[in-house]
C-alpha cells in the first residue's frame, strides 16, 4: 500500500470524525473528500463520480417522487386513519402504529415514510392524550426494521445491491432478504411492545401548545361515501388533535356535543371549534367537505392551495358587511372558512351573520401566492400562511395506491428491474397528475443523494489503492479468525460506523473490506453483503446514526440518553438475531 492508500484511510478517518463531531452538513463533508481524491489523482473523474450513476441511487430518487404522490393524494392519510384507530393504552397505540409503519417502510423509503407519518402521529397522540415521546421513537425504529424486509425498503439495501452488481455478483430480488427482515422485525417489534413504554420518557415534544392562540368555528358536511354509516369515534372525529366537535345538525335537529357512538349520515352538518390547524386536519379526512359551497368554485388545483390567516385592515372593502353580502371569492380568489374575533362565543351564528370589523381574523383557503400578494397591502394588517396545509386530492388516492401496487408487483415478479419499475411509477404519478413536476422536484432529497453518491468515491478509493485489502489482512492477522468470527466482526464494525456516520456511507466503506475478507478466506461473500445491509440499518443508539432518528428528536422532546437507554438493547438484540438467520439463508 503506497501513499494513495494512506491518503484513502486518512480521508475515511477524517470523514468519520467530521460527521461525528462537527456541524458541517454531511453532503459538504463527503463532497470535499471526493474532490480531494480526484484532485490528488487517486481517482479519475469518471471513477470519482461513478457513484452518482449507481442504480441504487437512482432508485432512491424515484421512490421519493412515488412517496410524494401518495402524500399529495391523501393515500397515506387513508391508510393510517383506517389502521390506527382509537386504542385505549400506550401499548395498544404502539401495536396499531407498528403494523402500517412497517408495511409502508417495506415498500417506500423509510425516511419519506417517517416524514409523512410524524404529523399524523402527533395529531393521533393529541387525540389519544398520549405523550408523543411514547410513539415517535418507536415510529423511527419500526420504519428502520420495516425497511429491512424488502430490497426497496431502505436506501442502504439498494446501495449494497448496486455494489453487488458492480462487483460482478448477481443482484438480489425484491423479497430475497424478506425472511431475515421479517424475523428481525418480529423480535425488534416485540421488544418495543414489551419494554418501550417503560424505557421511553414522558415528553410532550416541542410542538405542544402551538396553534392554540385563536379558535375558529369550522363547519363541514358529511359526503355520501367513506363516512356514511360510521360512528364519530371510528371516523376519528370524536378525538381530534386540534379541535372538537361542538354540535351536529341533521335536518332541523341540532345535537350538542354528540357522543362517540353517534352514527353519521350523508348531509350531516358538523360544527367544530379549534385552532387554525383544525381546518387542515378536517380537510385531510376523506368524506368531509367544507360547508362553504364557494370552495368548489375556487379554480385552484389542490397542491397550490394553502390555509391562510388574515387580519382585516382599515382599507378592507367589505367592512360592516356579512360574508353572505360580500363577494370575497370574486375579489380575492379565496374562500373564507371561518372568522375569529376574541372568543368563539363573541360572534353571532358562528360568524355567518357577523358584520366584518377591523381586527377580525379570517381563516382562508387560497392559492399559495395569496400571503405574498397581500402581505404589504392595507386590506389586511397581517397575513400568515400555514405551512404544509394543502388539502389532499382524495379523488386520486386509489389511483396512487394502484400505481404503488403495480410497481411492487412488476419488480417482485422480476418482470422489469426495480430501477425501471420505480421510475415508471414516478412517471405515471406525474402523467396522471397525482402530483406536478414542481412538487416532484422538491420531494427529492438531494442532500441524501449527494451523501450516497459521494460515499461511493471513498469506497472505490479503499478498493483501488489496496487499503481495503490491507485492513482485511490486519483483521485476519490478529489471530486465527474463523469465517463466523469474521462475519461477527464485520457486523459489529458496520454497526458502530453507522452510529457516527450515515448508514449508506458505512455500507459503502465496509463493502470492499468485506469483499477482501471473504476472498482471502475463500468463503461465500453473500452472508457478508447481507450482514452489511442489516448492520448499517441497525442504528438505534444515537440520533445522528440514522436520519429518521434525528427527524423525531425535536418533535418527541428526546435527549441523547433516551436513545442509549432503549437503543443499546435494540442494537444487541438485532445483531444476535440477524447473524444466525443470515447464515440460515446464506451459509458460509
Amino acid at each position: 500500500m503506497g501513499w494513495e492508500g494512506i491518503l484513502a484511510i486518512g480521508l475515511v478517518l477524517g470523514v468519520l470524525g467530521f460527521l461525528a463531531l462537527s456541524r458541517i452538513s454531511p453532503d459538504l463533508i463527503l463532497m470535499a473528500a471526493l474532490i480531494i481524491l480526484m484532485v490528488s489523482g487517486v481517482l479519475k473523474p469518471e471513477e470519482a463520480f461513478a457513484g452518482f450513476a449507481n442504480t441504487g441511487l437512482m432508485t432512491i430518487a424515484a421512490l421519493y417522487i412515488v412517496a410524494a404522490g401518495l402524500r399529495e393524494t391523501g393515500a397515506i392519510q387513508c391508510i393510517t386513519r383506517r389502521l390506527l384507530g382509537q386504542p385505549s393504552s400506550v401499548r395498544g397505540a404502539q401495536f396499531r402504529m407498528l403494523l402500517p409503519t412497517a408495511a409502508l417502510s417495506a415498500f417506500l423509503n423509510n425516511t419519506t415514510v417517517v416524514a409523512m407519518l410524524i404529523p399524523a402521529i402527533q395529531e393521533w397522540c393529541q387525540r389519544l392524550k398520549i405523550p408523543p415521546s411514547k410513539l415517535l421513537l418507536p415510529l423511527s425504529y419500526t420504519a428502520i426494521l420495516g425497511g429491512t424486509c424488502t430490497l426497496i425498503g431502505t436506501s442502504t439495501n439498494l446501495v449494497v445491491n448496486g455494489l453487488l452488481q458492480k462487483s460482478g455478483h448477481e443482484g438480489l430480488g425484491v423479497f430475497d432478504i424478506s425472511g431475515v427482515g421479517l424475523i428481525v422485525l418480529l423480535v425488534g417489534g416485540g421488544f418495543l411492545l414489551l419494554f418501550g413504554n417503560r424505557l421511553l420518557p414522558d415528553s410532550a415534544g416541542v410542538a405542544e401548545g402551538l396553534d392554540k392562540v385563536r379558535e375558529y368555528h369550522v363547519e363541514m358536511i358529511v359526503e355520501d361515501g367513506a363516512l356514511h354509516g360510521q360512528s364519530l369515534s371510528v371516523a376519528g372525529l370524536s378525538n381530534l388533535g386540534y379541535g372538537y366537535l361542538a354540535e351536529l345538525e341533521r335536518a332541523d335537529e341540532v345535537i350538542q356535543s354528540p357522543p362517540g357512538d353517534f352514527i353519521l349520515q350523508a348531509g350531516d352538518r358538523l360544527s367544530f371549534i379549534g385552532a387554525p390547524r383544525c381546518a387542515h386536519e378536517l380537510r385531510s379526512i376523506q368524506g368531509l367537505k367544507p360547508a362553504n359551497e364557494d370552495i368548489h368554485k375556487l379554480g385552484i388545483v389542490h397542491f397550490r392551495r394553502r390555509l391562510v390567516e388574515a387580519v382585516i385592515g382599515p382599507e378592507f372593502p367589505f367592512l360592516g358587511m356579512t360574508l353572505q353580502e360580500c363577494d370575497f371569492l370574486g375579489s380575492y380568489q379565496a374562500v373564507v372558512l371561518s372568522i375569529s374575533r376574541g372568543g368563539v362565543d363573541t360572534l353571532p351564528d358562528k360568524g355567518l351573520n357577523a358584520h366584518l370589523q377591523v381586527g377580525d381574523t379570517l381563516l382562508i383557503e387560497a392559492g399559495k401566492e395569496f400571503a405574498k400578494q397581500y402581505s404589504f397591502r392595507k386590506d389586511f394588517l397581517l397575513v400568515s400562511a400555514l405551512e404544509d396545509s394543502s388539502p389532499p386530492n382524495f379523488q386520486k388516492a386509489q389511483l396512487a395506491l394502484g400505481i404503488l401496487a403495480a410497481m411492487v408487483v412488476l419488480s417482485a415478479l422480476e418482470i422489469i428491474p426495480i430501477l425501471q419499475a420505480a421510475w415508471l411509477a414516478a412517471g405515471v404519478m406525474l402523467v396522471t397528475r397525482c402530483l406536478n413536476a414542481g412538487l416532484a422536484r422538491r420531494s427529492i432529497d438531494f442532500t441524501v443523494l449527494t451523501v450516497v453518491g459521494a460515499s461511493f468515491a471513498l469506497g472505490e478509493s479503499m478498493d483501488k489503492t489496496g487499503a481495503a485489502q490491507w485492513i482485511a489482512e490486519g483483521l485476519m492477522s490478529g489471530g486465527h479468525l474463523t469465517p463466523l468470527m469474521a462475519l461477527v466482526m464485520v457486523y459489529v464494525m458496520t454497526s458502530l460506523f453507522t452510529e457516527v456516520i450515515t448508514n449508506n456511507a458505512a455500507a459503502v466503506l465496509m463493502f470492499p473490506i468485506c469483499s477482501a475478507v471473504s476472498e482471502q478466506m475463500g468463503v461465500n461473500f453473500m452472508p457478508f453483503a447481507i450482514a452489511i445491509m442489516f448492520a448499517a440499518s441497525a442504528s438505534f443508539m444515537t440520533p445522528i446514526g440514522y436520519q429518521t432518528n434525528l427527524m423525531v428528536y425535536g418533535p418527541g422532546g428526546y435527549r441523547v440518553m433516551d436513545y442509549l437507554k432503549i437503543g443499546i438493547p435494540m442494537n444487541i438484540l438485532a445483531g444476535c438475531v440477524s447473524i444466525p438467520v443470515i447464515l440460515w439463508f446464506w451459509p458460509l
